[in-house]
């Protein structure tokens, strides 16, 4: 992904196995952005991406005289911003531009017709009925749609607002609270207008993300989120053939196979009613760790002048307002890591239980997309983009066999089970020590249950029993239990 927003570069390629030296590539690891440019703010779509250092350069450095209508516009657009922490109206234009101008294949976005659409609702249904045999937890998906990359940017952005507001809004706010009170009240208009012109910059930024991810994803799922509306089950066509273009694999089951995760991930959202907000509580607990090394601003401010534009540009660029890690974000990170490998892991191992007896290229697909993890694809660019996280493969695969042993030991239901409140599921450690997890001894709560619903029981009888004036019937347990209260007969 070309220009990142909050200044974090993409991860770093990590080797199949997850183990070894990581290469660090230019643009750096987690955390790290271009340090001349410390929120990534790059040139606007059409410049070339010029002037990333200064987006005023960008926008009329080496520019086409008939282009300087649009970039006035543009700039006006940026002034008049009075809204929340992104832009969004200007995003979504800079996404549709993105997708109309097609993938660095050449491949432009298309109108899905109706064989396609047939074809795709097919997939879905058919995945729905394989997914049956292998999973206690009932189809998720209402209906099957076929998306165009624009259709896709369209369904998606309310999703992405409520991912991607509170990491802007926090990074915004962590600015304005280490600025002192003095320089505020001399640079107040100037404020005002860096807020509209970082909310269009921002805006300018996620857009540019949002369309390039159009043209890789295949579904609605692919980040391990759920981008689209409930229900909705959606494969893009275009990016389906796209996918399979060089894997010698029949196009129908390339298809049914992303089909069977997209409806995987549908059955595990709709069916654990606390997974949506445990993922998108984990980025906004990331978001409230972040925060500014004061330090390095009170040197900044020490003689900086707010009337000059320069002056503070320098600043910036030099890393005034660079973000920090504290151990409250490396803890919603590794929260947010361990669901994620979570949810794909049991996507993984269930789609994997599915297809293997009836694709006989089930292994070869699932090997291209463990791959493409490895390799940084849109979910770890994604993340990459928004919170400096890099997904590690490993975990992924550790997962997903935890899920597969899960799976031989307990069967579908007892595996399934454990989704049903998160403090059930494997923590980051049973990640490190699966078959430690899997083999450890389960607890019954069957007994518990037995001994609830007859105190519930026992309750309600004596509630009864007094107002009829009658004692209620105890059984030995029942009177050790009042004796142990000093109520029993022992204290007569």
């Amino acid at each position: 992904m070309s220009d990142t927003p909050f200044g974090f570069g993409l991860p770093p390629e990590e080797p199949e196995d997850g183990d070894g030296k990581k290469k660090d590539p230019a643009g750096g690891g987690q955390g790290s952005g271009d340090p001349q440019n410390p929120f990534g703010f790059g040139g606007l779509p059409g410049m070339g991406g010029m002037g990333g250092d200064n987006p005023f350069a960008a926008m009329f450095g080496s520019m086409n005289p008939n282009d300087l209508g649009a970039a006035f516009q543009q700039l006006g657009q940026m002034l008049s911003y009075e809204g929340g922490p992104v832009n969004w109206d200007m995003a979504k234009d800079i996404a549709r531009q993105t997708v109309a101008q097609g993938t660095s294949d050449g491949t432009k976005d298309a109108s899905v017709s109706p064989g396609e659409r047939s074809a795709v609702e097919e997939a879905v249904r058919l995945a729905d009925h394989w997914l049956d045999d292998v999973t206690s937890l009932p189809s998720g998906a209402t209906t099957a749609v076929a998306w165009s990359r624009a259709e896709w940017v369209e369904a998606t952005l309310p999703a992405w607002q409520q991912l991607v507001d509170p990491v802007a809004e926090r990074v915004g706010a962590a600015m304005g609270d280490v600025m002192p009170k003095e320089m505020q009240a001399m640079a107040g208009p100037l404020i005002g207008m860096m807020r509209s012109m970082g909310g269009a910059m921002f805006g300018q930024q996620i857009g540019q993300a949002i369309g390039v991810l159009a043209g890789e994803v295949t579904g609605s799922t692919d980040i391990g989120l759920p981008l689209g509306p409930a229900g909705k089950a959606a494969l893009l066509p275009l990016n389906v053939d796209a996918f399979g273009k060089d894997l010698g694999v029949d196009k129908n089951e390339i298809r049914l196979y992303l089909a069977l995760r997209e409806a995987a991930h549908q059955r595990l959202f709709a069916h654990v009613p606390w997974l949506r907000s445990h993922l998108f509580g984990a980025v906004e607990g990331y978001a409230r760790g972040i925060t500014v090394d004061t330090s390095k601003l009170e040197e900044a401010v020490g003689g900086l002048d707010p009337s000059n534009p320069e002056q503070l540009q320098e600043a910036l660029q030099q890393g005034m307002f660079q973000p920090e890690d504290t151990p409250a974000q490396k803890a919603a990170l590794a929260r947010l890591e361990t669901a994620l490998a979570l949810v794909e892991g049991w996507v993984d191992a269930v789609v994997h239980e599915a297809a293997k007896p009836r694709l006989t290229s089930a292994d070869a697909l699932r090997e291209t997309l463990r791959r493409r993890r490895a390799s940084g694809g849109p979910a770890e660019q994604t993340f990459a983009t928004l919170v400096g996280m890099q997904l590690r493969p490993r975990r992924l695969r550790d997962a997903a066999r935890l899920w597969a042993s899960l799976t031989d030991a307990r069967g579908h239901e007892g595996r399934d089970g454990l989704w049903e409140h998160p403090d059930m599921l494997p923590t980051a450690a049973d990640l490190d020590d699966p078959d430690g997890f899997v083999h450890r001894e389960q607890m019954d709560f069957s007994e518990l249950d037995k001994m609830l619903g007859e105190a519930a029981g026992g309750a309600t009888g004596s509630a009864s029993g007094s107002a009829s004036g009658e004692k209620p019937n105890l059984t030995k347990d029942d009177a050790g239990d009042e004796d142990s209260d000093g109520k029993g007969d022992g204290a007569k």
